[in-house]
């Protein structure tokens, strides 16, 4: 029992999730550690409102997600969250509607990972990940250059719903991404043309489509107006 213990922490990464909300607003902070003690720290911060327990559910969320595209097995979660650990081990049942959707979206995510453990801790234990939170609420956060950053304008369990509709393609903000990635053909003004080929290292073309990249979410799809 002890030896399969400690393969199981072997090579195991640790996160720290933790959430703040005031006038300004609300966020959230996530420390992403390596076993070999590399530290990803990250704040996010919302554009809608959300209750302590909806940020701590986006935080995770968030995190696991990084964690998938760094290809991360194992990983154990810490967060001071007793609903949000309750739910996810199973000790408590999902009685509202969005909790019960933040849950799936989890399961979702488990199966990225050999080992995935979410453990409540204290607050004083997530210190790190609070002052994130903290400073995702703050107009300090702008200037901060050595927290990664990233903002949510709406709820990550909300639904867009998104209709084909067949019409002409009349040039448009996407069009030079594309001839660029497709047909390497560049504006006539070198400065424009310069911009362009900066720009286009944030997006890929595949299959005729235009991707836009994101850092803790997948590529995203790029749509004409």
């Amino acid at each position: 029992m002890e030896e399969d213990t400690s393969e199981e922490e072997k090579g195991l990464w640790k996160l720290s999730v933790d959430c703040s909300s005031c006038i300004s607003g609300s966020g959230a902070g996530l420390v992403l550690t390596s076993p070999d003690g590399w530290t990803l720290d990250y704040a996010l911060r919302f554009g809608f409102k959300a209750t302590n327990n909806e940020a701590e559910w986006e935080a995770l969320i968030a995190g696991l997600t990084i964690a998938k595209h760094l290809e991360v097995q194992k990983i154990e979660d810490s967060s001071d969250s007793q609903l949000v650990v309750g739910l996810v081990s199973g000790e408590y049942e999902a009685k509202e509607d969005s909790m019960a959707k933040y849950l799936v979206h989890i399961q979702s995510l488990k199966s990225a990972f050999q080992v995935l453990r979410v453990l409540k801790v204290p607050i004083a234990e997530n210190a790190r990940a609070d002052q994130l939170s903290k400073l995702a609420t703050t107009e300090e956060l702008q200037k901060n250059q050595t927290v990664l950053i990233d903002y949510l304008d709406r709820p990550t369990i909300s639904k867009i719903d998104v209709m084909d509709i067949d019409a002409p393609q009349e040039p448009n903000e996407m069009t030079p991404f594309i001839n660029w990635l497709r047909n390497e053909i560049l504006a006539e003004d070198p400065s424009k043309a310069r911009k362009l080929v900066y720009r286009a290292n944030g997006y890929q073309l595949r299959d005729g489509i235009l991707y836009k990249r994101s850092f803790s979410f997948p590529w995203l799809r790029c749509f004409t107006p």
